[in-house]
């Protein structure tokens, strides 16, 4: 699906995220046979014994249902039957279809789009903490979409969806203390934040904190940090970052050039472990 775009750091909002079956199912023997059909790509029985648990009223499997139902999973692609099986579990209080059935509001996905039905679900999911829901209510304030654009309020919402380590919402609450929206400019929180998501792989946090160590922006200069972070920005496609990179590279020694490098492979091993 598509997403919004918040200013000049251009964080697409995500779409569903992957279905959370190890939370999900965890002691719902009812749901186990699914469960176990969807992990062998079995999609067809899964969708089949999720719906029989989902017609007898139960959330999770109505929650199952609706994203498989949107993913085309086990049966075709229907947007319409997608938001029904959301709705039915999101009146129920669960917070995921509460934030699926925003989206498809938000999109206008098997839905007349609806930025006001949208809000209302995502307030409800927001309320129970899932910070995706936290995350896109920030992003219709910065964009004024559903009611007047509002830097405060968006602030407000990133940093509760930030402070569970959603990864977009740091990379937007970097970028509105980089410019002073909703709160006074600071550099040096802007790459906190920008860090916290750069460290979880998020391509314009890292190519944001390259620039910042390469201007000294909140940080000492350091050219050797802007390097790394722009080559593992670059690593991820971001014509940008690679830009970036090779224009340091210019204002740089061999030497330096080299342990960048070294400390960009080191950061991927890491992660990959």
């Amino acid at each position: 699906m598509t997403g919004f775009k918040f200013l000049l750091f251009v964080a697409l909002l995500a779409g569903f995220p992957a279905l959370a079956y190890a939370d999900l199912y965890e002691g719902q023997a009812a749901l186990a046979e699914g469960k176990t059909a969807y992990d062998r790509g079995d999609y067809v029985t899964a969708f089949r014994e999720f719906k029989g648990v989902a017609e007898q009223g139960n959330a999770v499997a109505q929650f199952a249902v609706g994203s498989m139902y949107y993913r085309g999973e086990g049966a075709p692609k229907d947007y319409p039957a997608a938001a029904k099986w959301f709705g039915k579990a999101a009146a129920q209080g669960h917070a995921g279809s509460q934030y699926d059935l925003g989206v498809l509001y938000a999109e206008g996905q098997g839905l007349p789009q609806n930025y006001a039905e949208a809000i209302k679900w995502w307030r409800m999911a927001a309320d129970q903490g899932y910070a995706d829901a936290q995350r896109s209510l920030g992003a219709l304030y910065a964009r004024g979409l559903g009611f007047p654009k509002d830097y405060s309020e968006a602030f407000k919402w990133y940093r509760r969806a930030a402070d569970q380590g959603n990864a977009d919402a740091q990379l937007n609450l970097g970028a509105m203390l980089d410019k002073g929206q909703g709160v006074a400019q600071d550099y040096a929180e802007a790459a906190k934040w920008w860090r916290r998501a750069a460290e979880q792989g998020l391509s314009l946090a890292q190519r944001n904190l390259g620039w910042h160590y390469a201007r000294g922006d909140g940080v000492p200069q350091d050219f050797v940090q802007a390097y790394m972070w722009f080559a593992l920005s670059a690593a991820q496609n971001d014509p940008e970052a690679k830009k970036s990179r090779d224009e340091l590279a210019g204002h740089m020694t061999p030497a330096q050039i080299d342990e960048a490098q070294r400390l960009a492979k080191e950061w991927k091993s890491n992660r990959q472990n």
